[in-house]
């Protein structure tokens, strides 16, 4: 079983991520969907893993990619913020975007809202915001992937009383 930490938009506030970290891991990985601000290194320290991560619209002076697609399991990976594709307003554009690609899951942030949706051809997931919530009762979240013995994803939405 594999055992992976998605989350976006820390917004260098990195206490809710570091608290996540010590109550629920170890991760085989940590997945960082963007608007990290300069906190990549606390990000991957504190890991103790691989990390995946990439650039949002508020991470203005970084080197990290716009995008980015890996494999993980035996599924095809698209990392990106998504701002540039609409997800403010639903997540349409980018799973139509994802599914031109070839990919099995798009991962996305920059909404703040939680989402795990299962279309026929793509899973859409986004992990919404540790930091500044903007879902319906405003509770930090995150997603906890976990890869079965029989290699299946699952998605759990997580929150932060």
């Amino acid at each position: 079983m594999k055992k992976i930490l998605i989350i976006s938009d820390t917004h260098r506030k990195n206490d809710n991520y570091l608290n996540v970290m010590k109550k629920c891991g170890p991760f085989d990985m940590v997945i960082h969907c963007g608007d990290i601000e300069g906190s990549e290194y606390t990000i991957c320290e504190a890991a103790g893993c691989p990390v995946e991560m990439v650039m949002g619209n508020n991470d203005f002076f970084s080197d990290l990619p716009r995008e980015k697609e890996f494999q993980l399991g035996r599924y095809k990976i698209w990392l990106t913020h998504g701002h540039n594709y609409f997800v403010s307003m639903d997540n349409q554009t980018i799973k139509k975007e994802a599914r031109a690609k070839g990919v099995d899951i798009v991962m996305y942030g920059h909404s703040h809202r939680p989402v795990v949706d299962y279309d026929r051809e793509i899973i859409a997931v986004n992990p919404g915001s540790l930091t500044y919530p903007r879902q319906e009762g405003r509770k930090p979240s995150y997603i906890i992937m976990e890869i079965d013995s029989m290699g299946d994803a699952h998605f759990t939405i997580n929150y932060i009383e």
